[in-house]
């Protein structure tokens, strides 16, 4: 899940299909939507200067190169390093790209078909449903940890907390050791920042270490007492007399916990501070089933918790004009998609009750979130049981974004209620 990056310069650009903006000056991060209006008013698909590599913000092109077959995550299967320009493997990350060897956000077919197979069946809708009353239960216990005080951060008690217990839970591991698996997966996904120095990648490579540390000796338990949880599932489910290694079997839970946690804890607190801010009462955010459903996936696509997904040729390819070498990154910018004028009404107004939803912020095609089914009920969950809890919610302090552009969400999100 670490940024793919573009590996051979791209040449002889026309000047009036490039964009510029710095992933890491805060006026851009903390609203990049300012940039996205700009690209849909002048030319949605640009080549992007600090990235080095063309970039799709019209969701009619994201929504359709996220299932187009000639791009995939995975490169060294149809190319060789040397061809790419590809530099050798960092030894001072191999715990941290041992993770990503066995990841399903990486891998292609036919390696991702036979995992998610496996993996799939603990996420699908009738299963995960079976776990809303305990998200009901342990979002009113965060609530009952903290109603009594006068303000909180609301990412760092009840944002962060809700989706790495129920993870923890669903692998069999303890509620109690998900802040330390928050804290590895912290450390991890900093990995994606623009420009990772050597530093941070040795402290998410130690993080990655530790992490499978743990994982293995859960697995060891596993082995010779399998239990009714995620881990022995994986460790025992067969497809034509296959299993998962216990690479797979770690590099997928890893994944589970930081890609599912991370968008999640994001869009928890950007969709909180989008209710808040747009001056509709929330009370008629919840009235029912349906329109809980609804206000969650448009907190989810007005303010998506993952805003660029990128994707390599796989062969020459010739895209609407624009010459692709094998090997060449293009940038899928979900967050700009979600905000397209061309498929949505008002598409910068916070509308819940509109009826042209509909958001790319799980992607699509075969890398479509496996855990997005999960990731709906507990958020359908945190903003109903929060709003009905404390119907007098506001904003306490101004909210501000966390310098990491692909991962967007909230540093901290004060709210008070009194």
């Amino acid at each position: 899940m670490a940024a793919i990056l573009q590996l051979k310069p791209v040449e002889n650009v026309p000047q009036n299909r490039r964009g510029s903006a710095d992933p890491r000056d805060p006026i851009f991060y903390q609203n990049p939507y300012a940039f996205y209006d700009r690209l849909h008013a002048d030319n949605s698909t640009f080549f992007w200067d600090e990235y080095g590599h063309w970039c799709f913000a019209g969701f009619k092109e994201v929504s359709a190169l996220l299932r187009d077959k000639r791009f995939g995550r995975e490169i060294l299967h149809v190319a060789s390093r040397e061809e790419l320009g590809m530099p050798k493997p960092k030894p001072h990350t191999a715990a941290f790209d041992l993770t990503e060897k066995y990841s399903l956000l990486n891998l292609e077919p036919p390696g991702h078909t036979r995992l998610r197979t496996l993996v799939n069946r603990a996420f699908v809708s009738r299963h995960v449903e079976q776990l809303r009353p305990r998200i009901i239960r342990l979002a009113n216990e965060m609530i009952d940890g903290f109603e009594d005080q006068e303000s909180i951060d609301l990412i760092k008690a009840f944002a962060a907390p809700i989706p790495a217990i129920i993870i923890a839970e669903m692998l069999g591991l303890p509620a109690e050791a998900a802040p330390q698996l928050l804290a590895w997966s912290n450390r991890m996904v900093a990995m994606y920042m623009f420009g990772v120095t050597h530093e941070t990648e040795l402290d998410a490579n130690d993080a990655a270490q530790d992490f499978m540390d743990y994982l293995h000796a859960e697995i060891a338990i596993r082995r010779k007492q399998p239990r009714e949880d995620l881990l022995t599932h994986m460790l025992t489910a067969e497809q034509n007399g296959e299993r998962l290694s216990d690479e797979e079997v770690m590099s997928t839970a890893i994944l589970l916990l930081n890609a599912g946690h991370e968008a999640t804890v994001h869009t928890t607190g950007n969709g909180v501070k989008s209710i808040l801010e747009s001056g509709i009462d929330p009370a008629t955010l919840f009235t029912s089933d349906e329109q809980s459903a609804a206000t969650a996936e448009e907190c989810l696509r007005f303010d998506a918790p993952l805003h660029m997904f990128t994707r390599y040729a796989l062969s020459d390819v010739d895209y609407e004009g624009i010459e692709l070498r094998k090997g060449d990154v293009i940038g899928l910018m979900l967050g700009a998609a979600n905000r397209d004028p061309a498929r949505f009404a008002n598409a910068n107004r916070f509308d819940p009750f509109r009826t042209d939803g509909a958001n790319v912020s799980f992607g699509a095609g075969i890398h479509f979130c496996i855990g997005a089914p999960l990731a709906r009920i507990e958020l359908q969950v945190a903003f109903s049981e929060l709003f009905r809890r404390l119907p007098k919610l506001r904003i306490a302090e101004e909210p501000r974004y966390n310098n990491v552009y692909h991962f967007h969400g909230l540093e901290k999100l004060m709210v008070s209620w009194r």
